[in-house]
C-alpha cells in the first residue's frame, strides 16, 4: 500500500509542479510520470524500512 501511495502522491506533486510552470500535456504527462517513479522507489525504501523494523 505504501507504494501505491508513493505513486500517487508523486505524481499529483509533478502534476502541480508542471502546473504552476504553465506546461503543456506532454510536460504534464513527463513530470507525473517521472514524479510518479521517485514516488514508487521512496514508498519501497519505505517499505523495506518498516518491514526491518517490525
Amino acid at each position: 500500500m505504501v507504494i501505491l501511495a508513493g505513486i500517487l502522491i508523486g505524481a499529483i506533486l509533478g502534476i502541480v509542479y508542471v502546473r504552476r510552470r504553465n506546461g503543456n500535456g506532454f510536460d504534464v504527462a513527463q513530470y507525473a510520470a517521472v514524479w510518479g517513479i521517485i514516488g514508487a522507489i521512496l514508498g519501497v525504501v519505505a517499505t523495506i524500512g518498516i518491514e526491518r523494523l517490525i
